[in-house]
């Protein structure tokens, strides 16, 4: 597994920070701030796009992706970084394994250019009265635009730039279902596998909502908490609060995670460290006539074919990693979901300690499930003091037993909502 997060750059440290109830929400500094409505977000504060953010990387490999930093944006340069990592982690790139058994998979936003990038030629297609010359643009402005520019922001590149970086001839997929991404991409993954047309897969995803233009669009469509909230107090870290009678929204975040999926008999034949078994997977998309997201019946539909999949009944499920993205109405429909297939299991949401990492939130937060059961240790919803009435779930309590299982929600504000059930390895 690897991570970059708002609670560090490795899996140990994402582990350390959210066991001791560490929040990464803080004030952004990477978006001028003072021009938004919020100024609060979890950034990947200690992730700076540099050659040592992408870990231990033999000589030719760090060559390689140093030299194609200058064609990824922020999301991409987290989602390699994220891979590098958990390739190393898993020994992956060292065992002699068929490249061509070896697949990419990942998920991510819809990658939004950085303004800057168009900076120079606007400027050369201004008029005297400060107007924009539309007719220039072609001979003036579109050749002061850097030619790969593109390149930097397509949602296929996280996984291309994995594959042709390590050298993996396997199958490669690229999903963009925002903050469903990640749950499917592991189903896509681990059926792929199943059918018997690969043996691994780096499988991951990243994301963000902090950017110079996509935060003006989450501020504009989506309902955002503030730390200048009375129940905050001024204090970001507080203001991010699933499931609680005061929550106020959604807090902006960004992130990466990826995890090596891998057949048993690849695994085994290599000696590798099994963390845990995918063993069930759905998704759901549904809408009211109105065109509003149905989010209970989209999530409650996800478990339902993900428990199938899985052949488990909901009573085994040992705890609930929820989407708890703090919106008034989503939370409480995802409680009506989670309470109607699981009235007593534990439920925990990794967002309440970093915010919305986008398409990157599913797989971190199944990261730190799996970190869960691997120190039998349960995380408590940060900031969850008063469970909202209209909730009915049974939130976890710091340090309870994890039980041999979760499950992993997600939805995104169109409704798309996607589930993965993770044992642990036997």
């Amino acid at each position: 597994m690897g991570a970059i997060s708002p609670l560090g750059n490795s899996i140990e440290t994402l582990w350390e920070r959210l066991s001791t109830g560490v929040s990464g929400v803080n004030q952004l500094k990477s978006v001028p701030a003072d021009n938004f409505p919020v100024d609060i977000g979890g950034e990947c504060s200690e992730f700076e796009g540099k050659i040592d953010d992408f870990g231990q990387l033999d000589k030719k490999l760090k060559r390689n992706v140093k030299k194609g930093l200058k064609l990824m944006c922020r999301e991409i340069q987290m989602g390699v970084a994220a891979s590098q990592l958990a390739m190393a982690h898993s020994g992956l790139a060292e065992a002699s394994l068929d490249p061509s058994r070896i697949g990419t998979m990942f998920g991510s936003d819809y990658i939004i250019t950085n303004p800057a990038e168009f900076q120079k030629g606007i400027a050369q297609c201004i008029g005297e009265d400060g107007q924009f010359l539309f007719d220039q643009w072609a001979d003036n402005g579109l050749v002061n635009v850097e030619p790969t520019w593109l390149l930097k922001y397509l949602p296929n590149m996280p996984a291309s730039h994995v594959a042709i970086f390590n050298d993996l001839q396997g199958p490669s997929n690229s999903l963009t279902v925002r903050e469903s991404s990640s749950n499917v991409a592991i189903g896509e993954a681990v059926t792929i596998i199943r059918r018997g047309s690969a043996d691994a897969f780096v499988t991951g995803s990243t994301g963000s909502r902090i950017h110079p233009l996509r935060t003006i669009h989450v501020c504009l469509q989506e309902q955002l908490a503030d730390r200048h909230s009375a129940i905050a107090g001024g204090d970001a870290a507080k203001a991010c609060r699933p499931f609680d009678k005061d929550r106020g929204g959604m807090v902006m975040g960004e992130g990466a995670g990826v995890m090596i999926l891998e057949s048993l008999e690849s695994a085994e034949t290599r000696s590798a460290k099994i963390y845990g078994e995918v063993v069930g997977y759905g998704s759901s998309a549904v809408t009211r006539s109105d065109g509003a997201a149905d989010f209970r019946r989209s999530l409650s539909n996800a478990i339902h074919l993900a428990l199938n999949v899985a052949e488990v009944t909901a009573d085994s499920i040992g705890h609930v990693q929820a989407h708890g993205v703090g919106g008034l109405r989503c939370d409480v429909e995802e409680a009506q979901a989670i309470a109607e297939h699981f009235p007593n299991t534990p439920v925990t949401a990794a967002k309440s300690y970093m915010g919305n990492l986008g398409a990157g939130s599913g797989m971190v937060e199944s990261i730190a499930s799996v970190m869960s059961l691997e120190h039998n240790h349960l995380l408590p919803i940060l900031n969850c003091d008063a469970v909202d009435p209209g909730c009915k779930i049974r939130t976890a309590v710091s340090g309870e037993n994890p039980g041999d299982s979760f499950i992993n929600l997600n939805v995104t504000p169109q409704g798309q909502a996607s589930a993965v059930v993770i044992r642990r390895a036997v």
